[in-house]
């Protein structure tokens, strides 16, 4: 089995801000002013959407040919339903994640409804985000103090 290790590294900035790095890439991720934060970037949940979705259209553009997908173009538009009282602490019983994750694919192709939709049944079974959702990764924390 081929493992691979995947790293990346967030520090806090000014107010809700946070600084992540992975690789040699980075961007801030931050709260709406509306949370608390200074809307200078994505917040988390709406970064995790964006991985959703990215790694669909990546799975998508990887796999196209070898599945006899005629791709043209895709766009996908991933949503999520959040409960705000459970994030916040007002409601114990409320879920403090997504409670539902709906994709909605906008493919050009020449291939037929049938094809298209054992495609996207592909993209689901195949992508490592959509995997780690719903096989959930084994979550362990070390502290280390600086």
């Amino acid at each position: 089995m081929a493992q691979m290790q995947v790293k990346t590294t967030v520090e806090a900035g000014e107010g809700l801000q946070v600084k992540c790095k992975s690789r040699s890439f980075s961007l801030i991720i931050d709260e709406p002013e509306s949370l608390g934060g200074t809307n200078l970037g994505m917040n988390p949940m709406e970064c995790f959407l964006n991985a959703v979705g990215a790694c669909h259209i990546i799975v998508a553009k990887s796999f196209a040919q070898k599945n006899r997908i005629k791709l043209k173009s895709l766009k996908i538009e991933v949503e999520g339903t959040l409960d705000m009282d459970g994030f916040m602490g007002r409601n114990k019983d409320a879920k403090v994640g997504f409670s539902e994750i709906k994709t909605k694919y906008f493919i050009e192709a020449d291939n037929t409804e049938a094809e298209l939709e054992k495609f996207v049944e592909f993209i689901n079974d195949h992508c490592p985000v959509t995997d780690t959702i719903k096989n959930p990764a084994k979550l362990t924390h070390a502290i280390h103090r600086v």
